[in-house]
């Protein structure tokens, strides 16, 4: 839906269909009631969510008919899309293959030109459209740091083969389109110094001369089309748990001319070791499920940051000396802030949200709170209701 602020929606990833005939039949079940609930007069979006299957389906010249058709009559709209889960997101063990394929083949270049030409069938006359990714790759997969390096240099020449597409995509269709990164807890950009610097030290001095070659124009030119059309992704939970300064990062990516293509409004799970550590440890435990991988970052007493790859390697590890926090990736509902002895990071979303409405740095808001299905019982409802009051919370904590 339009806001002064920008277009809020919110990923379909929530769902769990495993092709597009089960993610369409979910859609048509669940989003006439979210949309009762949450914007009954005007048009909803819809963050889409297509697996590399479902994107095959849907490049079908009827399948995407007949989605244009439904859109039309659900008053619905497409404006954004998840480019990140390649594969299978729900009833199967994800944690770091949700990286896989990475940005280093060619499965994921050619994955997400698909999803480009899809978004440019969809997207509403006058909107820019965007799809979040991968931030390159998982960085354990990498022991050397030779072959970090050169899985780097590879992912970032593919990159510039997006940048050179949807460049050309906007001179013929007139849709401007970017591929926004979204720094994930262990990527191979975790955070948001990784990203700027890798963005100034790697994107900008390889794809300069590539785009100016290939397009046939000057550097300068060249330049302006990288910040265009390759844009950060901020997802709040992924900022929150590397305790980062929001407002510092947002300055400094406005300063140094980097775009954000849409805001992820996510929340993490946290703790300050304040209270009693058993129970806080219990609340912790009852999170501990394996379909996602649920880092940890751990800050001590002198600010010092521990990481942790996943939440059992953790907990083992509860006792470290000097900890006075954890914060865990897990995505749990934005809507609410505490959850016994532990709490939500929402007072993030707060700040970022108040950041858009003094200064608006994007037009795409997007709800992702996926883990429904292995959340604690106490935090399931039925999943419409559940996704409205997440945007009906959005809503609130929004002027207008």
């Amino acid at each position: 839906m339009k806001l002064n602020t920008g277009h809020l929606t919110y990923c379909t990833n929530i769902h769990s269909g495993k092709n597009w005939a089960e993610d369409f039949e979910i859609l048509k079940h669940d989003f006439p009631a979210i949309k009762s609930m949450v914007a009954p007069r005007q048009a909803l979006g819809l963050g889409l969510r297509l697996s590399h299957e479902a994107s095959l389906s849907l490049s079908s010249p009827e399948e995407m008919a007949t989605f244009k058709a439904w859109l039309q009559q659900q008053d619905a709209y497409i404006f954004t899309m998840n480019g990140f889960p390649y594969g299978a997101f729900h009833h199967a063990v994800v944690k770091a293959e949700v990286h896989a394929p990475d940005w280093t083949t060619e499965a994921r270049l050619s994955y997400t030109l698909r999803l480009f030409d899809l978004l440019a069938q969809l997207l509403p006359a006058g909107m820019d459209g965007g799809i979040s990714t991968s931030p390159l790759t998982y960085r354990y997969w990498f022991s050397e740091q030779e072959t970090f390096a050169e899985a780097r240099k590879t992912a970032t020449a593919n990159l510039i083969k997006v940048i050179k597409r949807l460049a050309e995509l906007e001179r013929e269709t007139g849709k401007l389109m970017h591929l926004d990164m979204e720094p994930e807890p262990d990527g191979m950009l975790e955070t948001g110094r990784e990203f700027i610097d890798w963005f100034e030290q790697d994107l900008l001095p390889a794809g300069i001369p590539v785009l100016a070659e290939a397009l046939q124009i000057d550097h300068a030119a060249a330049a302006v089309l990288v910040r265009r059309h390759l844009c950060l992704c901020y997802d709040v939970c992924h900022f929150a748990m590397g305790y980062e300064d929001h407002e510092a990062v947002l300055q400094e990516l406005n300063e140094k001319g980097i775009q954000i293509g849409k805001i992820q409004i996510s929340a993490a799970l946290k703790a300050e070791f304040r209270g009693d550590r058993d129970k806080i440890k219990a609340a912790f435990s009852a999170f501990n499920e394996p379909t996602y991988l649920h880092q940890v970052v751990a800050r001590k007493e002198d600010g010092e940051l521990l990481r942790y790859r996943d939440l059992p390697e953790a907990l083992q590890d509860f006792s470290h000396d000097g900890v006075s926090e954890w914060r865990s990736h897990f995505h749990v509902p934005i809507s609410v802030k505490e959850i016994g002895p532990l709490q939500s990071t929402q007072d993030d979303i707060v700040a970022v949200l108040k950041l858009q409405e003094s200064s608006p740095f994007t037009n795409h808001l997007e709800v992702e709170t996926y883990t429904w299905e292995v959340l604690p019982e106490q935090l399931k409802l039925p999943i419409t209701e559940s996704i409205s009051n997440e945007l009906n919370w959005v809503k609130n904590n929004l002027s207008s």
